[in-house]
C-alpha cells in the first residue's frame, strides 16, 4: 500500500494512505539513502511503500524517488544531515526583524539550498504590526534587497492579517514549506490560514529575544483548496552541506550572472585579477551581505564543517 508521510514524531511516522486513513508506522530494516548520510531516514513529504500489521500499525518497506528534498548539516554530529522536508513545490521562509532577529546569513543559507534543490522560495517578513520606524527600514531594505534578486518577498502581520493577500494564490494545490527560527510566527500564519488546524502557539524569550521550541516535529496539514502546508521545529543556525565549493556561485543568482565576465572560468571570485564578481561588489552592484554569505558557505565546504548562522 502506497502512502504520504505526514508527520514525523521521533518514534512514529504517520502516514496518510489513498483512501484517507492516517496510519501510525515504524521503519523495516536500516534505510540508507543513496549518497546521504541522515539523521532522518524517512522524511515528512516522502512517498512510501508500507505493509499492514494486525495490529493497525504498520512498516515503512520503501521510500519512493524524490523530486526535491531541503537539507541541512546537523549541529549536532557534523557529518550528518537532516532532511528538512521532501517532495516540496514552493518553500515560504518566515522571517523577523525584532523579535527574534534573522540574520541575512541564515536567509542566504537557505536560499541557496533552495536554489540547489530547485525550490522556489518566497521570504515572508512577519510581525509587522510590532515594526518601530527603523524596523520597518530594515524591513523595507531586506526587501528591496531580495526582490532585486528575484525573489517574492512580502512583509506581514499573522496577527493582523496585513499583507496576506497573496498567500492563497502561493499555496493553492501545492506542497508548501514554512521554516524559519523559532519564534517568527510560523504556527501563527498557518492559524490564519487554517483556522480549524490547532497549532500550538508559542512565546519568544524576553531576556534572548530568542522563539521558543513549540513545533517538536514536522507535520503536513492538509488545504481545503487543496494542497498541503508543512509546518517545521524552528531552526536555530542552518548549517550547509555536500556543496561543491566551485559551484557555490551557482546558488546565488546575481553572482552566478556577473561571473559570466570574469576572466577565468574557474574563478572563486576571492582574490583572482578581472574578476568581474569583486568589480561589481567594489561597485556596489552586489550586497556585501550576499557575498559574506557566499565565502562563509565556501568556507563551510572546504572545511567540512559545522557553522551556526543565526
Amino acid at each position: 500500500m502506497e502512502g504520504l508521510v505526514t508527520k514525523n514524531t521521533g518514534s512514529w511516522y504517520i502516514v496518510r494512505t489513498e483512501n484517507g486513513d492516517s496510519i501510525r508506522c515504524k521503519i523495516k530494516g536500516n534505510f540508507r539513502l543513496k549518497g546521504i548520510r541522515s539523521t532522518n531516514p524517512v522524511s515528512v513529504g516522502d512517498l512510501v511503500d508500507i505493509e499492514l500489521n494486525p495490529d493497525q500499525t504498520a512498516f515503512i518497506t520503501r521510500i519512493h524517488e524524490r523530486k526535491n528534498y531541503i537539507i541541512r548539516r546537523s549541529s549536532n554530529l557534523s557529518k550528518e544531515s537532516h532532511i528538512i522536508a521532501a517532495n516540496i513545490d514552493y518553500a515560504l521562509l518566515i522571517v523577523t526583524v525584532n523579535t527574534p532577529p534573522t540574520s541575512t546569513t541564515f536567509i542566504d543559507r537557505f536560499l541557496a539550498t533552495a536554489e540547489a534543490y530547485r525550490i522556489p522560495v518566497c521570504i515572508v517578513i512577519n510581525k509587522s504590526d510590532t515594526f518601530t520606524e527603523e524596523d520597518r527600514e530594515y524591513a523595507e531594505a531586506l526587501r528591496y534587497l531580495y526582490t532585486s534578486i528575484g525573489y517574492d518577498c512580502h512583509c506581514v502581520s499573522a496577527i493582523t492579517g496585513e499583507g496576506f493577500d497573496f498567500i492563497d494564490s502561493f499555496i493553492a494545490n501545492k506542497i508548501t514549506l514554512l521554516s524559519g527560527h523559532s519564534g517568527v510566527g510560523k504556527s501563527t500564519i498557518i492559524d490564519r490560514i487554517l483556522p480549524n488546524a490547532h497549532v500550538k502557539i508559542g512565546a519568544v524569550s524576553t531576556s534572548h529575544h530568542k522563539g521558543m521550541h513549540t513545533t517538536t516535529f514536522s507535520e503536513m496539514y492538509p488545504l481545503p483548496q487543496g494542497g498541503y502546508i508543512i509546518d517545521t521545529p524552528g531552526i536555530k543556525g542552518f548549517g550547509t552541506i555536500d556543496f561543491n565549493p566551485n559551484e557555490v556561485a551557482h546558488f546565488f543568482p546575481e553572482i552566478f550572472e556577473i561571473s559570466q565576465n570574469c576572466r577565468f572560468n574557474n574563478c572563486t571570485h576571492r582574490h583572482e585579477p578581472s574578476c568581474a564578481v569583486l568589480k561589481a561588489l567594489e561597485n556596489h552592484q552586489i550586497s556585501e551581505s550576499r557575498y559574506t554569505s557566499y565565502l562563509s558557505i565556501i568556507e563551510d565546504s572546504s572545511e567540512g564543517k559545522y557553522r551556526e548562522a543565526f
